[in-house]
């Protein structure tokens, strides 16, 4: 009886194990400019390392300064070294405040998003 007992409560385990790990998100791990720096000069790129492989067509990356007005990456691709980063190519941004928003698309499925603020000395 105490051997059914256990294998029911391992398989109990395992079940909750796989269910976290497959509900799991890609999560943003780090980014360059870096959130609430000060950078000087203006970054010609802004790139964003995520937790997973991403689906380019899928991903996209606008800034946004304090006045409200919006701008455009001029070409937005994936890391040839890693897939795993997201670069967006973006023209000069005059001094102030910048936020960051992004939304992608993970190889499995999942779309996040997120944003963050830096400056420009």
């Amino acid at each position: 009886m105490k051997t059914k007992s256990f294998f029911a409560a391992a398989v109990a385990v395992l079940g909750l194990v796989a269910t976290s790990a497959a509900s799991a998100h890609a999560k943003l791990e780090s980014s360059a400019p870096l959130a609430n720096a000060t950078v000087s000069p203006a970054p010609s790129q802004v790139r964003l390392q995520f937790s997973e492989q991403l689906e380019l067509p899928f991903s996209k990356v606008k800034l946004i300064d304090e006045k409200g007005a919006v701008v455009e990456p001029s070409k937005t691709a994936l890391d040839d070294a890693n897939p795993k980063v997201l670069v967006a190519t973006i023209p000069t941004l005059h001094s102030g405040a910048w936020r960051v928003q992004w939304s992608t698309v993970t190889r499995d499925g999942h779309k996040v998003k997120g944003q963050f603020d830096f400056r420009v000395k």
